[in-house]
Parts: C-alpha cells; structure tokens; sequence
C-alpha cells in the first residue's frame, strides 16, 4: 500500500469513527428491537439512526409502552416498559455501559396512511447538515422520505445541505422542488471503489451500515399502502451530466438519464421490503409505473405513468385491507446510479407529483 492509498484508509478510519459518534448508530449505545403488541401494528418498527417510526392500526396511543432491546450494557431512559403518551413522539435516551456514549432516539407512532400528493415544499436538515423531505397531515408528520444523503454526508463533500445529492430547490412548477444531482464522492468514494452518488429519493428507508458493504441493499423500498394504484403523475425537468464514466472510466458517445417509478408489491414473513438488488424481479411484484421516454429539458415536462400489472398478478382484496402491500416511489438523477455510473452534474428536478388510486370500496 502506497503512502497516498495508507493516508486514505486513515482518514477514511477517523472519517468513519467520528459519523459513527456524531451522526450513525453507535454499536455501544443502540436500540436493537422495538417490542409493541403485534395486534396493532402495519409492519415492524423501522429503526433508523437516532428514531424509530411505528406504523399501527387506528388505536389508543395514549398509554402505550413499547419494550426495547439494547446493545450489551447499554441503559435507556425512560425504562423499557414504560407506559407512555404517543399521540406525539416520545424521546428516550440511550447511555452506554462505559458512559462515553449517548444517543437520543425519537419514537413516533403513525396510523395514518401515506399521502398521495407530494409537492416538496416541507424539509429538515437532519442534525443540522443534510437535508430530509417529508410529509405532513396538518401540523402532524406522517412520513419522511428517504434518501442517501446520510451515507454522503460520510465524504465530507457537502459544505452545505445545497451540496447534497438530495436538495430542495426555489425554482419550482409552485412553489419550492426537489433537486436531485449526481456527485462525486471524492477521493474517499475513489478508494472504496464508488466514485459517484446519485441523488435519490424514495418511500422506504436508507440503511446506512449497509451502505458501504452491500449499497444496493441499504435502499429498502416501500411502505404500507391501502388501496391499487393505478397512475403516477407530475412534473420535471432534466440536464444530462457531460461525461457518462462507468466504473470511474469515461465512456465515449453515452449520455447519461434520468429514472422515475413506482413499485407496488405484496409483503409476507420472508419479505418486509424490496431493494436495490430485486426491485424489479422479485416475485412478490404485483405492478410497476416507470418513465420510458425520459429525455433532457429545460422546461417542465409532464410524466403520466400508469402501473402495469406483471402477468398473472391481481390483488388480494383481504390482504390489501390489511396492509399486506407496500408502495414505493423512487426518483434518481442517473438511471446507474445504483452501481455508480452516470454522469457527474446530472440533474433531475421534480414537483407537483400525485399518486392515483382506486378506492376500492
């Protein structure tokens, strides 16, 4: 290993410990499971970074008392078993053994469905540095969106949530938009071997410990939804990059594109979610909604997107009542992007998206 390579792998290491502290989940202060009577739960608890969202059937949220498991050692406070009010989110602080670390996590509780129109004009900077689009009913947030953003903000190339992958812009069909660019992820990306992220957007969750060992499994596609989805709708624009690289290497004469779809597919003890490695061959599909004549633009373009059955697929009327299906809706500046190929300063913008459905009453 030359000088260069070894100076790398150091700063990747500090890089990588200090995420660790700051930002990622910490192995000796974590909540490793989320225990709450199974008759009232969608799907099972989503542990994220520092929260875990709970989707329920309608019910009393006024005294619940979610159980946890922790990393060894580790004590949290409010105590496991603790009856609570969730009809707001609750923090609970995790110390671990050694008391060098603590990590708070917000615990939210969601019986409401998702929303199906998505304007893009609500948005966070997570821990004050990368930016998190979200849903809300009122004043209450029903849904986060997910991104990679977290894994970026590992680089170090972000000077500002603007220079992230994942970011709102001003110039929208109303109001405010998503802007999604395909970045380079420095000399650290170079080392690992992804030179290259592209801005993503998409129903589900981002798995950031996966993200460097397996990244097409950290994208984990799709929550509950409770009616068919028949069309995906809405507005963007798109500027190709100027040189399409594949593995770092630049290849003549191809020109880099966007993606956009939606997926909808049944869920059941072996299969929670969907990811990067079978999105799109999974047997548990049911139908997909993806542009097929994307093309550059300067101005707003209209997608009308209809979801297409796989063949010898239907829905379960049953299991659709009771939330046995999962949508997602994916955005990307790069079709490759994925596999870290595209061209860097793509850029896709999107606003004014709608979902429709049947109602199936």
């Amino acid at each position: 290993m030359n000088l260069k390579s070894l100076t790398l792998c150091l700063l990747f290491g500090c890089l990588f410990a200090s995420c660790i502290k700051d930002e990622l989940p910490n192995a000796e202060a974590d909540i490793l499971t989320c225990i709450v009577p199974s008759e009232i739960l969608i799907r099972d608890p989503i542990i994220e970074n520092d929260k875990i969202t709970i989707r329920v059937k309608s019910t009393d949220l006024t005294n619940v008392a979610p159980e946890f498991t922790l990393t060894p050692g580790a004590t949290i406070v409010p105590a496991s078993g603790t009856a609570r009010d969730f009809t707001t989110p609750q923090e609970y602080v995790v110390t671990s053994e050694d008391g060098n670390w603590r990590k708070t996590y917000t615990v939210t509780f969601i019986y409401e469905g998702l929303s199906t129109q998505y304007s893009f004009e609500d948005m966070k900077l997570e821990q004050d540095k990368y930016p998190v689009f979200f849903e809300r009913n009122g004043d209450k947030v029903i849904m986060d969106w997910a991104s990679g953003n977290i894994g970026y903000a590992i680089t170090g190339m972000a000077a500002s949530p603007a220079d992230y992958p994942t970011a709102q812009a001003a110039e929208g069909v109303v109001g405010k938009c998503l802007k999604l660019s395909t970045r380079s992820t420095g000399e650290l990306g170079a080392m690992m071997q992804m030179p290259m992220a592209a801005g993503n957007l998409f129903i589900g969750t981002f798995d950031v410990m996966s993200a460097l060992s397996d990244p097409l499994k950290a994208t984990q596609f799709g929550l509950p939804f409770y009616y068919e989805p028949t069309r995906l709708t809405g507005y963007y624009k798109y500027e190709a990059g100027k040189d399409f690289s594949e593995g770092g290497v630049i290849v003549p004469g191809k020109k880099d594109i966007c993606d956009i779809y939606a997926i909808f597919y049944e869920t059941d003890e072996n299969t929670k979610t969907l990811d990067g490695t079978n999105s799109f061959t999974h047997p548990n599909l049911i139908s997909i909604a993806r542009i097929k004549n994307a093309k550059e633009t300067n101005v707003w373009l209209r997608f009308s997107l209809p979801f297409v059955y796989l063949p010898g697929k239907s829905i379960d009327k049953a299991k659709l009542a009771a939330g046995k299906y999962n949508l997602a809706i994916v955005f990307a500046s790069s079709l490759e992007g994925a596999t870290f190929n595209g061209a860097y300063g793509s850029t896709l913008m999107i606003d004014e998206v709608k979902l429709l459905y049947n109602e199936n009453k």
